[in-house]
């Protein structure tokens, strides 16, 4: 497979410091066994002609779309890191969840930690001893389609645990939409995994990838305030309109 390099991924900003990327669902950001066009970090490589100097500073999940920052060279790489680490930078998420959440607004602050119980080795779940984890959520808008009710949410994270925003809003039993190791049984997960997601598996799903988009990324850097933002896929937009 050969793709141009306007097709990499939709370029938001770049500099000779930074490169921002609205990575697209179904692409993980490392790379894996496969080809050089099957994660973000070797589709930016080949965008700048690099192979060791392209530093990831914030990931997203495999399924989750959105802004995803890399710096260019190792200098803006420590500084940002560095910011990543003391939590100065503010993050939001469009998630489309199953249900109509009653509050216009809320916080979850639930500590998070393995599921011991799963069969997912990645898998983690709100726990007492976990690591404390806070999410601030908004209603946006709710809509009713035929598979249901649904909430529009703006989430934003105040900590940056793994599977945070997933695990928290299903906690609050209003799961992401698509979500396949949170939203429904996690054998749907297994089969994804296995290869062996069924056309009744992807009809309860509801939507190709889970509705989660990082849509707008803010941080102080050299003395300059750095604001981004970036549309979700057309097929979460189409569900939240049509």
């Amino acid at each position: 497979m050969t793709i141009s390099n306007g097709e990499l991924f939709e370029l938001i900003y770049e500099d000779n410091n930074i490169l921002v990327i609205n990575k697209p669902a179904d692409l993980v950001c490392h790379p894996t066994k496969g080809d050089v066009y099957s994660s973000l970090i070797s589709r930016a490589r080949l965008h700048l002609d690099q192979t060791n100097t392209v530093h990831m500073i914030n990931r997203l999940d495999r399924e989750t779309s959105g802004i995803v920052l890399i710096a260019k060279n190792d200098e803006a790489a420590k500084e940002l890191r560095k910011l990543w680490e003391k939590g100065d930078e503010n993050k939001s998420y469009d998630a489309i969840v199953h249900g109509h959440i009653k509050s216009d607004s809320g916080t979850i602050d639930e500590p998070l930690g393995r599921n011991t119980t799963s069969r997912v080795a990645i898998k983690d779940c709100v726990r007492s001893d976990g690591r404390p984890s806070k999410t601030c959520f908004t209603v946006t808008k709710r809509f009713f389609k035929p598979e249901g009710n649904f909430s529009l949410l703006e989430a934003r994270p105040e900590t940056g645990r793994k599977h945070q925003l997933r695990i928290h809003l299903a906690h609050i039993g209003h799961p992401i939409v698509g979500d396949k190791l949170y939203g429904h049984d996690e054998d749907c997960y297994l089969a994804l995994v296995e290869r062996r997601l069924t056309n009744e598996h992807k009809n309860q799903l509801i939507l190709p990838c889970h509705a989660l988009h990082a849509k707008e990324l803010n941080f102080d850097w050299r003395g300059k305030n750095w604001s981004f933002k970036a549309k979700p896929e057309e097929w979460f937009r189409n569900f939240i309109t049509t």
